[in-house]
């Protein structure tokens, strides 16, 4: 009911707006219509020089392809340096949602003048009205303003994964406004440049990924040394595409209730972290399975009296 109602104010609203601005189509006298005509001229900016004829419309038509064309032109031009690096497609997809609204404010100012609206006057009340906005739209300007900053000083580019608010994800596009950041899942989420604070830029940097594990009391951690040593060469041999470099023993980290913890690290790229926790947790277990050295687990004695 509610979808029909806007419906139905939508066409009257349309029906009554085509009337006014045609007032020769309303049973007004021509003092009535001439005065309507002054008050359109003075508070809608439009003047009645002459009718929209076919020639206004090719003409607008003609505006409209010749803004397409320079608007392809210039993505062109913005595909071709975003190649060179991160850096350069993170100006180029700024640079790209500023044009894009460069565009519109153009076509609209310039399709007005064409269909014969004082022009000079809308520019004129434009500083008005972006004043009287100013107070209205402040989290859009620190949006812009931010988004500009993150850029210029190189907090983030597009591909950098980022942590902020818990949600880790890899920097899809940056815009005047806004940033997209896309997690493992494919999940996507948008956040407003100024609402951007205290994250982790997780690109900066190699990343460790970690492998911790247990040992038994009685085991010979001499011999543990030198099958390390042995075989974390092998696992980067095997996973190169993984491993940045040898693996790591770090050593005893804790001596626990059922065992001697151990810790193992591996530098990686902070896109591969998981899949080389996974890979190197496996390259460990598989080599002290074919050592023999036991991994203790939590076991239940019961005493019976």
């Amino acid at each position: 009911m509610k979808k029909h109602r806007t419906m139905i104010g939508t066409v009257i609203a349309v029906i009554l707006t085509i009337l006014l601005l045609n007032p020769k189509w309303l049973p007004l006298s021509q003092q009535t219509r001439d005065k309507l005509g002054d008050l359109e001229k003075s508070y809608f900016l439009i003047e009645r020089s002459g009718r929209i004829t076919v020639a206004h419309l090719l003409t607008l038509l003609l505006m409209i392809c010749l803004l397409w064309l320079i608007s392809m032109v210039f993505r062109v031009i913005i595909q071709y340096f975003s190649q060179k690096s991160l850096r350069s497609q993170t100006i180029a997809s700024l640079a790209a949602g500023a044009f894009h609204y460069l565009i519109v404010i153009i076509g609209a100012v310039w399709g007005l003048a064409i269909l014969g609206v004082n022009t000079t006057a809308v520019l004129a009340g434009v500083g008005i009205i972006g004043l009287i906005l100013g107070f209205g739209a402040q989290s859009l300007i620190e949006d812009i303003i931010t988004g500009a900053f993150i850029i210029f000083e190189g907090q983030y580019v597009i591909g950098d994964i980022i942590i902020l608010d818990e949600f880790r994800g890899i920097v899809r596009n940056i815009g005047v406004r806004t940033t997209t950041i896309e997690d493992a899942g494919g999940n996507l989420k948008v956040v407003n440049n100024s609402d951007i604070r205290n994250f982790q830029n997780r690109s900066r940097n190699s990343s460790l990924a970690i492998c911790e594990v247990s040992v038994a009391y009685d085991t010979d951690l001499k011999k543990l040394d030198q099958v390390m040593a042995e075989g974390l060469p092998r696992m980067y041999e095997a996973h190169k595409d993984l491993y940045k470099a040898v693996p790591i023993f770090r050593g005893v980290i804790a001596l626990a209730d059922s065992g001697v913890n151990l810790r193992i690290t591996a530098e990686v790229k902070e896109e591969d972290v998981f899949v080389a926790q996974r890979q190197l947790n496996r390259d460990v277990w598989a080599l002290f399975t074919e050592k023999d050295i036991e991994i203790p687990f939590p076991q239940v004695v019961v005493h019976r009296d």
